[in-house]
């Protein structure tokens, strides 16, 4: 059976590589972080069940590590990709570790030691991480990775390895792949709150964005599921949700819904009035888009809990008259009433947006950007996944924003449409004989 490159390791491509690995295909899994599960290892819970994410997820990791029809390379990129439908090679470019996987038994001994903390771009700088690392507690593969450019070759990771994992040198690997397709599940990035600054973003440290309350909410994050204030780490008295922070914004370019910005937030006040009653908390949106199954219900459910709705956007964000907290107003454009708040904690539901490395690897793909920057696919009515380039698929947020259960669907296409490759691959091959 022909080999097939999955590129991007969140759940849609731990699904598109166990699905073709479960038939019999051999799949190098590619992915540029340490660890593969993207974005949703960074989640609390799931809508419209509320489901623990990382129960949803890890088992599949974990999968995707023991599955013997899979390859996991971690922290690589794609460098070169030649050939057709068939008969692809493809370049990986491995970055150095500075770890010897084989050695390391990711105890962790060297973290506890390491007397550096960084910025962690995995609790979206809520938290800290030191030089040498696990982005989080549940990695696959279950490694540490040393940070070159933060550790200061203190020593004292190296006497505290037992197996000498930790390496002094290490240098970048190349592999080379022949494969019949390529599935592309890139995901996506967040939008950057800096760019609207009227919101006041950076500005005062109690606006934060979803994410990074995804972080806090997170009983294995940073403030272990305790809802704090960053200014003075007390609990907040009541908490606004602004919708469509870079999303359905025409001055920035960004015209499209973002799919799952409504229902996080609806999902994570849901969550904050269950076990913080006391907490007020309002949700500021211009449209609520709860279009997938069950999601209506989960809205009504979210009202019924006492979650307040208001239609209307907030105008800038101020510092209040004493100088300790923030006021904005907003025109509820259902009444023409006008309301000014004096919220503890401003949350800012930030958008979907292709990644940084898409439009690179598009080009070295040969495959056309929508104006969005998404990865364009064919569109058709009977292929949703397909592209200009036969034997190149594109599925989950790599095409258009879209929430877990799509992505998933759209992934588990994709990789039957490449399982169809390599069977055609195989039976070429073997009928040259």
């Amino acid at each position: 059976m022909g080999d097939v490159v999955v590129i991007g390791a969140g759940v849609s491509g731990i699904q598109a590589a166990l699905d073709l690995a479960n038939h019999g295909v051999t799949v190098h899994l590619v992915e540029r972080e340490p660890t593969i599960g993207g974005h949703m290892a960074q989640l609390d819970k799931t809508f419209p069940t509320n489901d623990c994410s990382m129960c949803i997820l890890s088992p599949k990791m974990v999968e995707v590590q023991r599955h013997a029809n899979i390859r996991i390379h971690t922290l690589s990129e794609v460098e070169k990709i030649e050939g057709d439908a068939g008969h692809f090679r493809v370049t990986i470019r491995e970055h150095p570790r500075y770890i010897d996987m084989d050695a390391c038994t990711g105890c962790g001994d060297c973290i506890e030691i390491c007397p550096v903390e960084v910025y962690n771009r995995f609790d979206a700088g809520v938290g800290v991480r030191k030089a040498i690392y696990k982005p989080h507690p549940q990695v696959v593969p279950d490694r540490v990775v040393k940070d070159t450019e933060h550790c200061i070759e203190c020593g004292l990771c190296y006497d505290a390895c037992g197996p000498r994992a930790i390496l002094h040198e290490d240098a970048e690997k190349e592999h080379v792949v022949d494969a019949a397709a390529i599935v592309v599940t890139t995901g996506y990035d967040i939008f950057d709150a800096r760019k609207k600054s009227p919101l006041g973003y950076l500005k005062f440290p109690d606006v934060v964005t979803s994410l990074e309350l995804e972080r806090m909410i997170n009983a294995s994050g940073p403030t272990g599921g305790k809802i704090r204030r960053l200014s003075d780490g007390k609990e907040p008295k009541s908490i606004v949700f602004i919708q469509c922070v870079g999303s359905r914004d025409m001055p920035l370019k960004r015209p499209y819904c973002s799919c799952v910005c409504c229902m996080q937030a609806i999902k994570n006040a849901m969550l904050i009035r269950e076990k913080h009653p006391e907490i007020e908390v309002t949700i500021f949106y211009m449209d609520i888009r709860a279009y997938g199954k069950g999601y209506e219900e989960y809205y009504e459910r979210a009202k019924g809990v006492g979650v307040r709705f208001l239609r209307g956007m907030p105008s800038d964000v101020h510092a209040d008259n004493n100088g300790s907290g923030m006021c904005f107003q907003v025109e509820n454009t259902e009444t023409g009433g006008v309301t000014v708040l004096h919220p503890d904690l401003l949350v800012l539901s930030v958008g979907i947006q292709p990644t940084d490395a898409t439009a690179a690897l598009a080009g070295k793909l040969g495959l056309p950007l929508e104006e969005t920057g998404f990865i364009r696919s064919v569109h058709d009515a009977m292929d949703t996944v397909g592209t200009i380039r036969p034997g190149i698929y594109v599925a989950g947020a790599a095409i258009a924003p879209k929430d877990i259960p799509d992505s998933v669907a759209s992934s588990e296409s994709a990789a039957m449409r490449a399982f169809i490759d390599a069977k055609k691959a195989t039976a070429a091959r073997v009928r040259s004989r």
